[in-house]
């Protein structure tokens, strides 16, 4: 049995207040081997790549690699260690070009000038390794993504990395790009090299992969010979096959109605978005699951304007294409968006000031002394922690910024509200409060649409939960009825069936 390149004992990281990320997880990854890494939304693999990149520090286990005890206090110590982190969302400089990337920060040099010379010979060696037919005087922002993925590998060629770390590689990726980069991912390892593979789609990791490990809830749910485990396996060891059913929320009456506010027949739009058939009636909460990159953000973007597309949508019976998100604004629909600090907020404005955006379009005269107390009425009930309205909302918490935006869109009058990440930041209270004024919102007959990484939130508070996987709604799940494991399980296999829109 060959030594490990990296192994891991015991870790755990917690997070205040009460955030147990992870729980004593054994990681160990061989020389020359593709590992793969599996987990649902939250299970903790984020984590454990940041640990293992130097990003964090566990709290409590062991770390080796190559059999010498480690615990990096810094990115660029792992870096020089041999391990070389390729994130999601690629960390190149878009007006640079490919071989001022591949060398950043370790550039050869003499008497401290740059050799550029040497730096292109080097860049030039480290492409043609992995086949890339792209120039290294290439800017960045000219190649394609499949390109900058490439170009992301071929750096951590150039820092000489004996463990590369990839996550989520194929987000963005069509199916000739990734063929092309599980090329690269084989002769890397014939050549000695590991690479430790995340990803959520189970056809990749079978693929690509020589063992799999599991994470489930921050805690080990199986490490796993690709060549003999099943898909279902796999699945059972995400998901864990005696889990208990998350209970269903005490809601007392449904309050949907029979008309339909929203009703995509077919919307086309960026990365493979394929929505056909899905609808949200008045006064109902319909849940949006779904794996990261599964287009739920994009779907949301798409319905307020922010994105183009092209299809056929109907909002309240009339036709739907909005171009600008005031257009979306005119027709009722209010968007709470996933990145609240830059897509929701205005930082150094008030409070008061960001309640209200939504309200003040295409009045010309506000009744402030009136429209206060509504403010401060329904940032009391998401019970947000402020000193005065008139105080910046960037001296907020991440969680009360949060509410801040929910709390805007009140005033507005909507008919159709679109929630992304609803409840990211808050405590169980203010969850709770949350979903109380989502249920509010349903009462007067908003439509509601909600997506959320966590399943459970949804199961206990929608209607119905449609399945997004890869861009394309899969299935629609009546909670009352199914299990939250089955709803997970369509999650991850992308399964189609057969139960009623």
């Amino acid at each position: 049995m060959t030594a490990p390149l990296l192994h891991m004992r015991g870790i755990s990281k917690h997070f205040p207040p009460n955030v147990q990320a992870l729980d004593d997880v054994d990681l160990m990854v061989r020389p020359g081997e593709v590992h793969c890494l599996l987990g649902a939304n939250g299970a903790g693999k984020s984590t454990l790549l940041k640990i293992i990149a130097g990003a964090y520090r566990q709290d409590t286990g062991e770390f080796e690699l190559e059999g010498r005890e480690c615990s990096f206090a810094s990115p660029q110590v792992a870096t020089r260690a041999g391990i070389s982190m390729i994130y999601q969302e690629l960390d190149l400089i878009p007006q640079m070009t490919v071989a001022e990337n591949l060398y950043l920060g370790h550039a050869p040099r003499r008497a401290g000038f740059i050799r550029k010379g040497e730096r292109r010979v080097g860049a030039r060696a480290s492409l043609d390794r992995i086949g890339a037919r792209f120039g290294v005087e290439d800017r960045i922002e000219s190649l394609s993504l499949a390109n900058q993925q490439l170009t992301a590998i071929a750096r951590s060629l150039t820092l000489d990395s004996r463990l590369i770390i990839m996550d989520e590689p194929s987000a963005a990726l069509n199916a000739q790009e990734l063929d092309a980069v599980f090329d690269v991912i084989r002769d890397l390892v014939r050549d000695g090299r590991s690479v430790l593979y995340v990803s959520h789609r189970l056809h990749e990791i079978l693929e690509i992969g020589d063992r799999v490990t599991v994470l489930r809830n921050g805690r080990n749910a199986g490490t796993f010979s690709v060549r003999d485990v099943t898909e279902r396996e796999l699945v059972d060891a995400v998901v864990g096959e005696n889990r208990s059913l998350v209970a269903r929320a005490e809601a007392g009456q449904c309050t949907a109605t029979e008309t339909v506010a929203l009703r995509v027949e077919n919307l086309a739009g960026p990365a493979g978005l394929d929505v056909r058939g899905l609808d949200v009636r008045r006064g109902e909460v319909v849940g949006l699951a779904g794996l990261n990159g599964a287009g739920r953000t994009t779907l949301f973007k798409c319905l307020f304007g922010e994105i183009p597309w092209e299809g056929t949508v109907s909002l309240g019976g009339a036709p739907f294409h909005p171009r600008r998100p005031r257009h979306a604004i005119e027709r009722g629909v209010a968007l709470v968006p996933e990145s609240r600090k830059t897509e929701g907020l205005i930082l150094n404005a008030s409070v008061y000031r960001n309640a209200i955006l939504p309200y003040l379009r295409g009045r010309a005269a506000v009744n402030h002394r009136a429209v206060r107390p509504q403010v401060h009425a329904i940032l009391e009930r998401l019970r947000t922690r402020f000193g005065a309205l008139v105080q910046p909302v960037g001296s907020l918490s991440g969680g009360n910024q949060q509410k801040v935006v929910l709390a805007k869109w009140s005033l507005t009058g909507c008919t159709m509200l679109l929630l992304d990440e609803p409840s990211r930041g808050l405590d169980v209270g203010a969850k709770a409060d949350l979903y109380q004024l989502v249920q509010s919102f349903a009462v007067q007959g908003v439509a509601v649409l909600v997506a959320s990484s966590e399943l459970e939130e949804i199961y206990a508070n929608c209607d119905r939960i449609w399945v997004l996987h890869e861009g394309v709604n899969t299935e629609c799940f009546d909670p009352g009825s199914v299990s939250c494991d089955e709803i997970e399980r369509a999650m991850i296999t992308g399964r189609n069936g057969s139960n009623g829109h």
